[in-house]
């Protein structure tokens, strides 16, 4: 069973700095570096390397860093072949800056990620005919996700949605995803509401059945069928948060296509993600199978 994934690529420019600097102020940060990222190719490494079979849509820029992120893919095992290199946008790019807590701040230039239209969606159809699982993000143009889900529909595939950036949705939208996976702040943004437990009972209210909420540090909770089930987080010593959820999600995605059910999918996140933060960069934090299962069984 394989794994699609419609989504961002991106060059991720990181600079270590001793803390977040004010509106207006500059400080001397320490180390930079340059890493492969977006929140769909990471999502697709992330995934890949715990052993999915991964194919990506989505566009990159003609140019180096384009170049450079499809190498990353393809050395590790995702199909490229419907990534497409835009003529007139560059690659997107993040900046990126990590405090000593491993917390980080993100603003992205979208590039080319922002040119994805229906009609590439429509282009990758054949990916969707034997695909399990849909990994989505908030990266790409509304259009060419809607698009995406439609031929999941049609297809069968469960439709996965980390709906980051965070911003609002229409219910009729959410109610077309099956397993929902956003953070705290994009949970208060879907639902306008501060308290989890409340936005759980919104999102539950509108036919959202399956929702599973990244908390960071403190664990995950999923809700589905009218029960909640919080899931502790496992204690590691975080260096940089970077690609946290999104190694999460790719955990989460693997494990649905090994009939895993949404409770022990997220326990796969929470594992995947305490991997993760324990390493500078996004896609470099990501667990291979081996590691993963490694560590897993340390839990025991």
């Amino acid at each position: 069973m394989t794994i699609v994934v419609v989504g961002s690529l991106n060059i991720d420019l990181v600079v270590r700095a001793p803390r977040h600097p004010e509106i207006g102020e500059t400080i001397i940060g320490t180390e930079f570096k340059t890493f492969p990222g977006g929140k769909g190719a990471n999502q697709a490494v992330a995934a890949a390397r715990l052993g999915g079979a991964v194919r990506m849509v989505g566009r990159v820029g003609s140019d180096s860093f384009g170049e450079s992120l499809l190498t990353t893919l393809i050395a590790d095992r995702v199909d490229t072949h419907f990534i497409q290199r835009d003529p007139e946008a560059a690659t997107g790019v993040a900046l990126i800056t990590v405090d000593e807590a491993g917390r980080n701040t993100i603003v992205v230039a979208s590039g080319a990620n922002a040119h994805l239209t229906p009609k590439d969606i429509l282009d990758a159809e054949k990916l969707f005919r034997d695909a399990a699982v849909l990994v989505l993000q908030l990266e790409s143009p509304l259009p060419a996700i809607t698009q995406a889900i439609g031929l999941a529909r049609k297809c069968g595939a469960k439709v996965i949605l980390n709906p980051a950036p965070a911003r609002k949705l229409e219910d009729n939208f959410l109610r077309s995803v099956d397993y929902l996976i956003p953070n705290q702040t994009e949970l208060s943004l879907l639902t306008g509401l501060d308290s989890i437990q409340a936005s759980i009972a919104y999102l539950h209210n509108i036919g959202v059945d399956h929702l599973i909420i990244t908390l960071g540090e403190d664990g995950s909770i999923v809700a589905e069928n009218g029960q909640v089930t919080p899931l502790k987080a496992l204690p590691v010593k975080a260096i940089d948060t970077t690609a946290a959820g999104d190694a999460f999600v790719g955990a989460f995605a693997v494990a649905l296509t090994e009939n895993l059910d949404a409770i022990s999918a997220a326990a796969w996140g929470n594992a995947a993600g305490a991997i993760a933060v324990t390493r500078l960069g996004a896609q470099p934090s990501l667990p291979s199978r081996k590691e993963f299962d490694e560590f897993l069984k340390r839990l025991k």
